[in-house]
């Protein structure tokens, strides 16, 4: 007879190959073509609402792994809510507008934004964003992600932009938008103004000068006579700065030396500069000077007042009070332009300062610099140095690499600039305080973001919100043409607003003013009809900025404020506050109740990916090669809250894991081929290992369910991967193959061990479908009869109070040590060549400790099994052998290193091996038919 036919092999259709590339878009056609995510929609329309709000990416380029990093986070959590029970529509967007879509619009046809007709641009524009929409669209539809495809939301769209007027007009009507004139960050190379959200810091090569500016006039109160020459010694590491400079800031609380310089010095006359005393000493070592003296010391506040005299620009400069001046470097004295920074700015005011704009939208010297007009900025910086260096105002130069701010887009060096620019004023009606406020209620994760954010709203100015290009919302401001005065009414916004939800905002630059504006408006000051259109575009922060009122408040199946918003740390100073501003001005709450935020995506040795560096891994290459399901696996597997790294070797390491998964599920399901729901065995029929592993089960659960709902996701796929790998894989399916296969198809044994598997792969097909979603609905299509048609119409697995059993978990503690114990002694005599396999052995236990000789004796019949051996004796004396091997080598003795009290003998089961069972026993040859079969394998072969 051919015993290996009578063996109950698993099969199934689940593949051990996945062959991911190609399986996966089979996957998704069927999910298309059954509608899922409508009929998940419609499934869970009347229950609780959760909204994961989408932060749009730009529509410009294939997605990177940044992307990816982004869309799959949020449809893991989109996932598990909705399998928890949640109404949870997510709507895609897109940013349409701004300087990424418009640089590279430009250099793809090779213009200057001078050189092109603005509406065909535009046009140009509209449709490159439309194109990479669509294009990002299926990629983000490749990894699994699901969302109201059919109806994203666009920035673009004639709907948003008006939305986007009509936050603006309310903004206006609540005093929250002027016009001013202050430095702002500005890009000479693409320019236009920046946000803080647009700005980079990386290395750059700097000129550090120490500038002297000569002393003409003490303040009021001294009338100190200067016997010698005396300067204000400043430091800066922007000298095209200087020719804006108007005053020079001392800290009032510091002390300040006058020093006088020895012309024992050979490039020194005999003179004296005035620095803080608390760094005279580095800044003598820095500038070589060895012989000097301090005349007298000053308070700083003994300083306001003073008048010097600038380097070359034939202006004086005052000496004022400033709070902002450090000691961590320079002199102690800041050069103050109120023209070229925001501190500089603000302090200006106090003082009346001018603010000279010297710097045109090029980034070069204006004819108000005559000797630098035409030049660069960064480019005049050496002619400056040495304009002083030959008037003998530069003591000293040098060549420095520090952080810097950059253009994000075109990766230049940036400046600030005094422009006349519209803002959003952040104080108006305590707005910062109430957004400080807000942010409290917030649940930020991680925690740190909440003091990120905050240390960054208490420091922010003044919301920028024109910027000088050409693809955007334009301004809805005109100007009267006979006194220049801003036309921003409510009525004038509102035909604005009309106009673009009829037209889109191209209608802006076709249409003339007369056929936008209501008849009969006037100027508010000068009461003319006649007006000019604002050229400015606004602030793409702003248009994404407002998209919680756009999208949120404006489609019936979201609600408003979103229960998430989840982007990169970056977001702080972006997205998130660009969303709290006009939120908390008009709706005096935050548009969302928690954040989270992840870190940004390095190579395997934690650098930033860049094509210059040669390690940038795109994701659409791990698809090709891998699937999308390995990317997924990448996501849920890394802590999100630091930056995450990828390589080849990790990747490598997740596809194991990933067979690992996936073989667990193809075992499960391979023996279940024989089996229905109706089959099930009762749970006080069941063996106790199987008990123990439905406890375990439910203890899985409680764990993964907690873990994705704090968003702790790589604690979620570690507990399902550990689960699969050393509970089930190495312990309890390994011990269940016997059951499985060779006990009678339908004995009570078997179908309570199919019954446990059966809950296993509902569960843990469930558990990992919001993270591996391909491979979870192609096991749910074999699970056996009475399901649903996607894995995704069904709920997430409960904890089963029927199967929870704390007192068995603690008996398997001590069963599975005494196992991890047998399993040592084993090896020994595996490799002592007393045995080959685990079933060739006898077991014998003996222990004196009563406790154990309970569950020793209490576990007789199940021993065999859980130690995978032939056969186990529970021994009444100690046995007469000592420890270690025995001397003919037949059997070894060992004391337990986790239970001491426990002694463990293996040697050669008796009897001979079933050809069938491959247990040693000596009923083999006993039954005259079946010769090589043991009297537990004849009696199945029997009944066949």
């Amino acid at each position: 007879m051919e015993y290996n036919k009578t063996i109950n092999l698993p099969t199934t259709q689940f593949q051990m190959k996945a062959d991911l590339p190609n399986r996966e878009p089979r996957i998704q056609k069927r999910w298309e073509e059954m509608k899922l995510y409508e009929a998940i929609q419609e499934k869970n329309k009347n229950e609780p609402r959760y909204i994961l709000h989408d932060g749009p990416p730009y529509a410009n380029g294939n997605i990177h792994m940044g992307h990816a990093l982004n869309k799959i986070l949020k449809d893991i959590i989109v996932k598990f809510k909705l399998m928890e029970g949640f109404n949870v529509p997510f709507v895609p967007g897109w940013d349409c507008h701004g300087l990424p879509i418009e640089y590279q619009l430009l250099k793809s046809l090779g213009l200057r934004k001078e050189e092109i007709d603005r509406v065909g641009f535009r046009k140009k524009a509209r449709a490159y964003a439309q194109e990479f929409a669509s294009i990002q669209k299926e990629e983000f539809k490749r990894l699994g992600i699901f969302g109201d495809w059919e109806k994203p939301y666009f920035t673009m769209s004639y709907d948003y932009e008006a939305k986007i007027i009509e936050i603006f007009k309310r903004l206006v009507g609540q005093g929250y938008i002027y016009r001013g004139k202050k430095p702002v960050y500005w890009c000479a190379n693409c320019e236009t103004a920046l946000a803080e959200a647009e700005v980079e810091y990386s290395n750059h090569t700097s000129h550090s000068v120490y500038v002297k500016f000569p002393l003409k006039k003490l303040g009021k109160d001294k009338e100190t006579k200067l016997q010698l020459p005396t300067s204000v010694l400043i430091w800066t590491t922007t000298p095209w700065t200087l020719p804006a400079n108007v005053a020079l800031a001392f800290h009032p609380q510091y002390e300040y030396a006058w020093v006088k310089l020895s012309p024992s010095d050979s490039f020194l006359k005999e003179e004296i500069i005035i620095v803080a005393k608390e760094l005279m000493s580095n800044i003598m070592e820095k500038l070589g000077i060895k012989n000097y003296d301090i005349l007298k010391v000053w308070q700083g506040k003994d300083f306001e007042g003073i008048v010097c005299s600038h380097p070359f620009m034939g202006r004086d400069s005052l000496g004022i009070l400033a709070d902002f001046v450090t000691l961590k470097e320079g002199t102690g004295i800041v050069h103050i332009a109120p023209g070229h920074g925001q501190e500089d700015y603000q302090i200006g005011l106090k003082y009346e300062l001018p603010v000279l704009a010297l710097v045109d939208v090029k980034g070069k010297f204006t004819k108000e610099v005559p000797q630098f007009s035409g030049m660069d900025v960064f480019s005049s910086n050496k002619l400056i140095i040495e304009k002083m260096q030959n008037s003998s105002h530069l003591l000293f130069s040098e060549e420095i690499v520090h952080t810097y701010p950059h253009c994000w887009r075109c990766k230049k060096p940036i400046i600030f600039r005094a422009t006349a620019q519209w803002f959003l004023d952040v104080d108006k009606n305590k707005l910062r305080e109430r957004i400080l406020k807000a942010i409290r209620k917030v649940e930020w994760i991680p925690k740190i973001g909440e003091n990120r954010i905050s240390s960054m709203v208490e420091t922010r100015p003044d919301w920028c919100l024109s910027r000088q290009r050409y693809w955007g919302v334009p301004l809805p401001i005109f100007y009267c043409k006979n006194c220049g005065e801003p036309l921003m009414s409510e009525e004038s916004i509102s035909a604005v607003q009309d106009l673009f939800l009829r037209e889109g905002s191209d209608a802006w630059y076709i249409k003339r003013e007369e056929e936008i504006l209501p008849k009969n408006i006037k100027c508010p000051k000068c009461k003319k009809r006649e007006f000019v259109k604002e050229k400015d575009i606004m602030d793409v922060w702003f248009d994404s900025g407002v998209s919680h009122e756009a999208v949120l408040r404006e489609r019936e199946n979201l609600s408003w404020p979103a229960d998430l918003y989840l982007e990169g740390s970056d977001q702080h100073r972006g997205w998130f506050q660009a969303s709290l501003i006009p939120a908390v001005a008009l709706e005096k709450k935050p548009p969302f109740k928690s954040v989270l935020t992840h870190g940004f995506v390095v190579d395997g040795e934690g650098r930033k990916m860049s094509k210059s560096t040669g390690n940038v891994i795109a994701p659409q290459k791990i698809i090709e090669k891998y699937g999308a399901e390995i990317l997924r696996l990448w996501v849920a597997s890394e802590d999100y809250r630091e930056d995450i790294r990828i390589s080849s070797e990790i990747l490598g390491h997740l596809v194991d894991g990933y067979r690992r998964i996936r073989n667990t599920f193809r075992f499960l399901l391979g023996n279940l081929n024989d089996f229905n729901i109706s089959k099930k065995v009762k749970y006080r029929e069941m063996s106790e290992i199987d008990q123990w592993v439905l406890h375990r089960l439910q203890e899985l659960i409680s764990q993964v369910v907690d873990d994705y709902e704090s968003f702790e996701l790589h604690r979620v796929y570690r507990a399902i991967y550990n689960f699969c790998t050393t509970e089930l894989s190495s312990f309890y399916l390994d011990v269940l193959k016997d059951r499985l296969y060779t006990f009678d198809r339908n004995s009570l044994p078997r179908r309570s061990a199919q019954t446990v598997l059966y809950e296993l792969i509902v569960s843990l097909i469930k558990l990992t479908a919001p993270i591996l979603p391909h491979t979870a609905e192609e096991a749910w299509q074999m699970v056996p009869e009475g399901k649903e048609a996607s894995v995704f119409l069904t709920n997430l697995p409960g904890v089963e109070k029927k199967y929870w059993n704390e007192r068995l978990a603690k008996k398997w503690e001590k069963i599975l040590l005494l196992r991890k114990s047998v399993v040592k002694v084993l090896e020994i005599a595996r490799k002592e060549k007393i045995i080959g396999s685990s079933l060739e052995a006898e077991v014998d236990l003996y222990t004196q400790e009563k406790k154990l000789a309970t569950l020793l004796h209490n576990y007789q019949r199940d021993w065999n099994e859980t130690l995978i051996v032939s056969e186990v004796k529970i021994l009444q004396e100690m046995p007469s052998v000592s420890s270690g091997i025995g001397k003919d080598k037949s059997e070894v003795m060992m004391r337990s290193e986790e239970m001491s009290e426990l002694y463990i003998r293996v040697r050669r089961a008796p009897g001979k091996k079933c050809v069938r069972c491959w247990n040693w026993n000596p009923t083999v040859g006993e039954n005259r038919e079946h010769t090589q079969l043991c009297a537990r394998c004849v009696q199945v072969v029997k009944n066949l």
